[in-house]
């Protein structure tokens, strides 16, 4: 069985200037702490990321916009980071607001391999501007292109060392369906047990979606 158990380090040695990064949690309701504020003292820049929202300014995911290494931002809500806006008015980072369903339904495409997903959400706004409108049984619908990241970064409350992840509570969040939507897979772990002590019934995320492990021992 592959060793998933990886360093902070030999996880943030992964990722490099111009990447696309997925981030799970919300609203900095569980961002993988730990892992961002390496990425934050590492310094990589010109960064696409793609998250529900960029936290606040001094917790988790909003540490990397307030360090300007975000050059494009793929998100639903920006309006708890000041910086955020700042930045996206002044046109030193691209922003792309997604509403939030279409945002889930976007990642979960490129998880599921699909072509889009067609939603009326934004018919008639700027947000249909130069995307395909197809009219199904008279009504018509935007076609949204799936979104894809080179790594993503998520969080689980517990994970086996096999990489099944029970998430807690609302932490599940964008989590599940970011696993499915990147080249590779990094959880940042609050507890790693033993193949096994995951009840079967609990596991959200399967391990065969996880290709790494960083285990903070509940330092976040």
């Amino acid at each position: 069985m592959k060793d998933k158990l990886i360093t902070v380090e030999e996880a943030v040695e992964m990722i490099h200037d111009g990447m696309t990064i997925m981030v799970g949690g919300f609203l900095g309701c569980k961002n993988p702490y730990v892992i961002v504020d390496a990425l934050v003292e590492k310094g990589v820049k010109d960064l696409t990321l793609i998250a529900n929202d960029t936290s606040f300014p001094e917790i988790g995911i909003g540490k990397l916009i307030v360090n300007k290494q975000v050059k494009k931002l793929i998100a639903s809500h920006v309006g708890t980071n000041k910086e955020t806006g700042r930045q996206m008015n002044s046109g030193e980072m691209d922003v792309e607001l997604v509403p939030q369903g279409t945002l889930a339904e976007r990642i979960r495409a490129a998880g599921a391999g699909l072509g889009g997903v067609l939603t009326p959400t934004g018919i008639g706004t700027i947000v249909a501007e130069g995307k395909d409108i197809l009219t199904i049984d008279g009504k018509e619908y935007l076609l949204e292109k799936p979104l894809k990241a080179d790594i993503a970064l998520i969080v689980g409350a517990k994970v086996d060392k096999k990489g099944n992840v029970r998430y807690a509570k609302a932490t599940r969040n964008f989590n599940t369906i970011m696993a499915t939507a990147a080249d590779v897979v990094v959880v940042e772990a609050d507890q790693v047990v033993e193949v096994g002590e995951i009840d079967p019934d609990d596991v959200m995320t399967p391990g065969i979606f996880v290709d790494y492990i960083v285990d903070v021992g509940g330092e976040a």
